[in-house]
Protein backbone atom coordinates (compact mmCIF):
# COMPACT_ATOMS: atom_id res chain seq x y z
CA UNK A 1 0.00 0.00 0.00
CA UNK A 2 0.96 3.37 -0.80
CA UNK A 3 0.08 7.16 0.43
CA UNK A 4 -2.21 8.91 -1.85
CA UNK A 5 -4.25 11.76 -1.93
CA UNK A 6 -7.19 9.81 -0.76
CA UNK A 7 -5.71 8.39 2.82
CA UNK A 8 -5.48 11.51 4.55
CA UNK A 9 -8.57 10.97 6.86
CA UNK A 10 -11.15 8.08 7.28
CA UNK A 11 -14.01 10.34 5.85
CA UNK A 12 -12.75 10.35 2.15
CA UNK A 13 -13.97 8.71 -0.54
CA UNK A 14 -11.80 7.45 -3.24
CA UNK A 15 -12.92 6.98 -7.52
CA UNK A 16 -12.91 3.54 -6.66
CA UNK A 17 -15.49 3.39 -3.79
CA UNK A 18 -12.60 2.53 -1.25
CA UNK A 19 -11.35 4.06 2.47
CA UNK A 20 -8.21 3.91 2.57
CA UNK A 21 -7.45 4.07 6.28
CA UNK A 22 -10.05 1.62 7.43
CA UNK A 23 -8.03 -0.94 4.59
CA UNK A 24 -4.70 -0.12 6.51
CA UNK A 25 -6.39 -0.76 10.08
CA UNK A 26 -7.45 -3.94 8.55
CA UNK A 27 -3.70 -4.65 7.65
CA UNK A 28 -2.83 -3.97 10.77
CA UNK A 29 -4.19 -7.28 12.10
CA UNK A 30 -3.27 -9.36 9.37
CA UNK A 31 0.27 -8.10 10.13
CA UNK A 32 -0.51 -9.18 13.60
CA UNK A 33 0.32 -12.15 15.36
CA UNK A 34 -1.63 -15.45 14.90
CA UNK A 35 -4.82 -16.36 16.61
CA UNK A 36 -7.56 -19.05 16.16
CA UNK A 37 -11.04 -19.70 17.43
CA UNK A 38 -12.98 -22.74 17.01
CA UNK A 39 -16.82 -24.16 18.53
CA UNK A 40 -18.31 -27.21 18.81
CA UNK A 41 -21.49 -28.07 19.97
CA UNK A 42 -20.05 -28.21 24.17
CA UNK A 43 -17.02 -25.97 23.66
CA UNK A 44 -15.54 -23.00 22.49
CA UNK A 45 -11.52 -22.14 22.28
CA UNK A 46 -9.17 -19.86 21.79
CA UNK A 47 -5.68 -19.90 20.25
CA UNK A 48 -3.11 -17.35 20.35
CA UNK A 49 0.58 -17.33 19.43
CA UNK A 50 2.29 -15.05 21.86
CA UNK A 51 4.93 -12.74 20.61
CA UNK A 52 8.02 -10.70 22.21
CA UNK A 53 9.52 -7.79 20.92
CA UNK A 54 12.78 -8.89 21.39
CA UNK A 55 15.02 -11.70 23.28
CA UNK A 56 15.14 -9.97 26.33
CA UNK A 57 11.29 -9.26 26.63
CA UNK A 58 8.61 -11.46 27.64
CA UNK A 59 5.95 -12.40 25.65
CA UNK A 60 2.91 -10.62 25.12
CA UNK A 61 -0.35 -11.91 26.39
CA UNK A 62 -3.18 -12.22 23.54
CA UNK A 63 -6.00 -13.76 25.40
CA UNK A 64 -8.38 -11.75 27.74
CA UNK A 65 -10.98 -12.76 30.34
CA UNK A 66 -14.11 -10.59 29.83
CA UNK A 67 -16.74 -12.51 31.72
CA UNK A 68 -16.84 -16.17 33.26
CA UNK A 69 -18.95 -16.89 30.16
CA UNK A 70 -16.63 -15.32 27.29
CA UNK A 71 -13.42 -14.42 26.35
CA UNK A 72 -11.11 -12.62 23.74
CA UNK A 73 -8.17 -12.97 21.31
CA UNK A 74 -6.77 -10.24 19.73
CA UNK A 75 -4.60 -9.68 16.55
CA UNK A 76 -2.96 -6.29 15.64
CA UNK A 77 -2.43 -3.20 17.87
CA UNK A 78 -2.19 -4.24 21.47
CA UNK A 79 -3.08 -1.29 22.88
CA UNK A 80 -6.42 -0.64 20.78
CA UNK A 81 -7.09 -4.42 22.01
CA UNK A 82 -6.74 -3.20 26.13
CA UNK A 83 -9.16 -0.60 25.73
CA UNK A 84 -12.11 -2.71 23.86
CA UNK A 85 -11.32 -4.90 26.68
CA UNK A 86 -11.57 -2.52 29.29
CA UNK A 87 -15.31 -1.47 27.33
CA UNK A 88 -16.58 -5.22 27.11
CA UNK A 89 -15.87 -5.79 30.85
CA UNK A 90 -17.90 -2.67 31.85
CA UNK A 91 -20.71 -3.43 29.83
CA UNK A 92 -20.89 -7.13 31.17
CA UNK A 93 -20.53 -5.72 35.06
CA UNK A 94 -23.74 -3.09 34.18
CA UNK A 95 -25.87 -6.02 32.67
CA UNK A 96 -24.68 -8.42 35.59
CA UNK A 97 -25.68 -5.27 38.11
CA UNK A 98 -28.84 -4.09 36.07
CA UNK A 99 -30.24 -7.63 34.81
CA UNK A 100 -28.60 -9.59 37.22
CA UNK A 101 -27.87 -12.56 34.34
CA UNK A 102 -24.60 -12.69 32.22
CA UNK A 103 -24.58 -10.60 29.04
CA UNK A 104 -25.62 -12.10 25.82
CA UNK A 105 -22.94 -12.83 23.19
CA UNK A 106 -24.16 -11.38 20.15
CA UNK A 107 -25.42 -8.22 21.88
CA UNK A 108 -22.29 -7.63 22.82
CA UNK A 109 -20.31 -8.12 19.61
CA UNK A 110 -23.07 -5.83 17.92
CA UNK A 111 -22.07 -2.89 20.67
CA UNK A 112 -18.47 -3.59 20.31
CA UNK A 113 -18.98 -3.25 16.34
CA UNK A 114 -20.75 -0.16 16.71
CA UNK A 115 -18.15 1.53 18.56
CA UNK A 116 -15.37 0.17 16.33
CA UNK A 117 -18.16 1.94 13.08
CA UNK A 118 -18.06 5.08 15.15
CA UNK A 119 -14.24 5.28 14.46
CA UNK A 120 -14.82 5.46 10.79
CA UNK A 121 -16.96 8.47 9.88
CA UNK A 122 -15.31 11.53 12.36
CA UNK A 123 -12.29 13.01 10.69
CA UNK A 124 -10.88 13.85 14.31
CA UNK A 125 -11.07 9.84 15.20
CA UNK A 126 -9.29 6.59 13.86
CA UNK A 127 -10.07 2.92 13.46
CA UNK A 128 -9.12 0.36 15.94
CA UNK A 129 -6.11 -1.49 14.72
CA UNK A 130 -7.39 -5.08 16.67
CA UNK A 131 -9.31 -7.52 15.28
CA UNK A 132 -11.05 -9.55 17.97
CA UNK A 133 -12.04 -13.19 18.24
CA UNK A 134 -14.78 -13.41 20.90
CA UNK A 135 -15.30 -16.90 22.33
CA UNK A 136 -18.04 -17.66 24.77
CA UNK A 137 -21.47 -19.22 25.63
CA UNK A 138 -24.51 -18.12 26.37
CA UNK A 139 -28.74 -19.45 26.56
CA UNK A 140 -28.17 -20.68 23.01
CA UNK A 141 -24.71 -22.31 22.99
CA UNK A 142 -20.89 -21.65 22.05
CA UNK A 143 -20.38 -18.93 20.32
CA UNK A 144 -17.27 -17.80 17.97
CA UNK A 145 -17.52 -13.96 16.40
CA UNK A 146 -15.09 -11.84 14.47
CA UNK A 147 -15.03 -8.34 15.41
CA UNK A 148 -12.98 -6.48 12.01
CA UNK A 149 -12.06 -2.70 12.30
CA UNK A 150 -14.60 -1.69 9.69
CA UNK A 151 -17.26 -2.44 12.37
CA UNK A 152 -18.67 -5.52 10.64
CA UNK A 153 -18.90 -8.83 12.61
CA UNK A 154 -19.48 -12.32 11.87
CA UNK A 155 -20.68 -15.79 13.44
CA UNK A 156 -17.85 -18.50 12.46
CA UNK A 157 -17.82 -22.08 13.26
CA UNK A 158 -13.88 -21.73 12.91
CA UNK A 159 -12.10 -18.58 12.30
CA UNK A 160 -8.12 -17.17 11.93
CA UNK A 161 -6.54 -14.08 11.65
CA UNK A 162 -2.89 -12.88 11.70
CA UNK A 163 0.10 -13.35 10.15
CA UNK A 164 0.01 -16.43 8.04
CA UNK A 165 -3.19 -17.20 9.39
CA UNK A 166 -4.25 -18.57 5.12
CA UNK A 167 -2.78 -22.46 6.95
CA UNK A 168 -4.76 -22.47 9.96
CA UNK A 169 -7.33 -21.81 7.86
CA UNK A 170 -6.56 -24.30 5.23
CA UNK A 171 -6.28 -27.02 8.42
CA UNK A 172 -9.96 -25.78 10.07
CA UNK A 173 -11.73 -25.51 6.36
CA UNK A 174 -10.54 -29.20 6.21
CA UNK A 175 -11.55 -30.26 9.50
CA UNK A 176 -14.07 -28.77 10.59
CA UNK A 177 -16.87 -31.03 9.97
CA UNK A 178 -15.48 -33.16 13.00
CA UNK A 179 -15.74 -29.77 15.46
CA UNK A 180 -19.37 -30.49 16.21
CA UNK A 181 -18.83 -33.63 17.98
CA UNK A 182 -15.44 -33.24 19.16
CA UNK A 183 -14.52 -33.50 22.82
CA UNK A 184 -12.85 -30.72 25.00
CA UNK A 185 -9.23 -32.58 24.51
CA UNK A 186 -9.68 -32.96 20.87
CA UNK A 187 -10.86 -29.63 20.35
CA UNK A 188 -7.96 -28.06 21.48
CA UNK A 189 -5.88 -30.05 19.54
CA UNK A 190 -7.08 -28.85 16.15
CA UNK A 191 -6.57 -25.47 17.91
CA UNK A 192 -3.12 -26.33 18.40
CA UNK A 193 -2.24 -28.04 15.29
CA UNK A 194 -4.15 -25.08 13.19
CA UNK A 195 -1.75 -22.74 15.22
CA UNK A 196 0.89 -24.71 14.27
CA UNK A 197 0.64 -24.86 10.56
CA UNK A 198 0.53 -20.68 10.66
CA UNK A 199 3.74 -21.22 12.03
CA UNK A 200 7.00 -19.83 9.76
CA UNK A 201 9.99 -21.15 12.03
CA UNK A 202 10.29 -22.78 15.22
CA UNK A 203 7.45 -24.77 16.83
CA UNK A 204 4.83 -24.66 19.05
CA UNK A 205 5.75 -24.42 22.94
CA UNK A 206 3.94 -23.82 26.16
CA UNK A 207 5.97 -20.21 26.23
CA UNK A 208 4.84 -18.88 23.45
CA UNK A 209 1.32 -19.75 22.45
CA UNK A 210 -2.11 -19.42 24.99
CA UNK A 211 -5.40 -21.26 24.96
CA UNK A 212 -8.48 -20.66 26.62
CA UNK A 213 -11.36 -22.65 26.78
CA UNK A 214 -15.40 -21.89 27.60
CA UNK A 215 -18.23 -24.63 27.61
CA UNK A 216 -21.17 -25.37 29.01
CA UNK A 217 -21.05 -26.02 32.65
CA UNK A 218 -17.29 -24.68 32.25
CA UNK A 219 -16.31 -20.99 32.99
CA UNK A 220 -13.45 -19.33 30.71
CA UNK A 221 -10.18 -20.81 31.60
CA UNK A 222 -6.93 -20.15 30.06
CA UNK A 223 -4.40 -22.42 30.35
CA UNK A 224 -0.54 -21.90 29.36
CA UNK A 225 2.68 -23.26 31.20
CA UNK A 226 2.59 -26.13 32.79
CA UNK A 227 -1.36 -26.65 32.19
CA UNK A 228 -0.98 -26.33 28.77
CA UNK A 229 2.39 -28.82 28.23
CA UNK A 230 0.46 -32.03 27.91
CA UNK A 231 -1.95 -30.55 25.11
CA UNK A 232 1.34 -29.69 23.04
CA UNK A 233 3.00 -33.05 23.98
CA UNK A 234 -0.21 -34.40 22.46
CA UNK A 235 -0.08 -32.99 19.64
CA UNK A 236 3.52 -33.53 18.77
CA UNK A 237 3.30 -37.11 19.40
CA UNK A 238 0.77 -37.29 16.48
CA UNK A 239 2.45 -35.70 13.87
CA UNK A 240 4.74 -38.32 13.56
CA UNK A 241 2.15 -40.70 12.88
CA UNK A 242 0.07 -38.31 10.25
CA UNK A 243 3.70 -37.82 8.54
CA UNK A 244 3.92 -41.79 8.30
CA UNK A 245 0.04 -41.77 6.65
CA UNK A 246 0.77 -39.62 4.34
CA UNK A 247 3.49 -41.54 2.11
CA UNK A 248 1.27 -44.69 2.89
CA UNK A 249 -1.72 -42.74 1.24
CA UNK A 250 0.25 -41.86 -2.18
CA UNK A 251 1.84 -45.10 -2.80
CA UNK A 252 -1.78 -46.86 -2.22
CA UNK A 253 -2.84 -43.80 -4.04
CA UNK A 254 -0.51 -44.62 -6.95
CA UNK A 255 -1.05 -47.88 -7.34
CA UNK A 256 -4.46 -48.20 -8.13
CA UNK A 257 -3.26 -45.45 -10.42
CA UNK A 258 -0.83 -47.76 -12.11
CA UNK A 259 -3.75 -50.38 -11.74
CA UNK A 260 -5.88 -48.17 -13.79
CA UNK A 261 -3.48 -47.36 -16.34
CA UNK A 262 -3.11 -50.77 -16.90
CA UNK A 263 -6.77 -52.03 -17.53
CA UNK A 264 -6.79 -49.18 -20.18
CA UNK A 265 -3.75 -50.54 -21.77
CA UNK A 266 -5.31 -53.78 -21.98
CA UNK A 267 -8.36 -52.89 -23.36
CA UNK A 268 -6.81 -50.69 -26.10
CA UNK A 269 -4.90 -53.49 -26.92
CA UNK A 270 -7.90 -55.54 -26.88
CA UNK A 271 -9.77 -52.75 -29.14
CA UNK A 272 -7.10 -52.55 -31.18
CA UNK A 273 -7.14 -56.78 -32.10
CA UNK A 274 -10.63 -56.16 -33.05
CA UNK A 275 -9.58 -53.26 -34.91
CA UNK A 276 -6.84 -55.16 -37.25
CA UNK A 277 -9.52 -58.17 -37.71
CA UNK A 278 -12.01 -55.63 -38.79
CA UNK A 279 -9.46 -54.17 -41.25
CA UNK A 280 -8.12 -57.08 -42.97
CA UNK A 281 -11.65 -58.61 -43.74
CA UNK A 282 -12.49 -55.92 -46.96
CA UNK A 283 -8.73 -57.08 -48.02
CA UNK A 284 -9.31 -60.75 -47.95
CA UNK A 285 -13.07 -60.38 -49.55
Amino acid sequence: MFRNQYDQDNTTWSPQGRIFQIEYAMEAVKQGSAAVGLKSHEYAVLATLKRAPSELSSYQRKVFKIDDHMGIAISGLTADGRILCRYMRNECLNHRYVYESPMPLGRLVRQVADKAQMGTHYSHKRPYGVGLIVAGVDESGPHVFYNCPSGNYYDYKAFAMGARSQAAKTYMERQFETFADASLDDLVKHALQALQASLADGELTDKNCSVAVVGKGMPFTLLEDESLAPYIAAVKEEEPAVAEAAPAQGEAAMEAEGGAAAGEGEQQQGDGGDGDAGGQAPMEQ
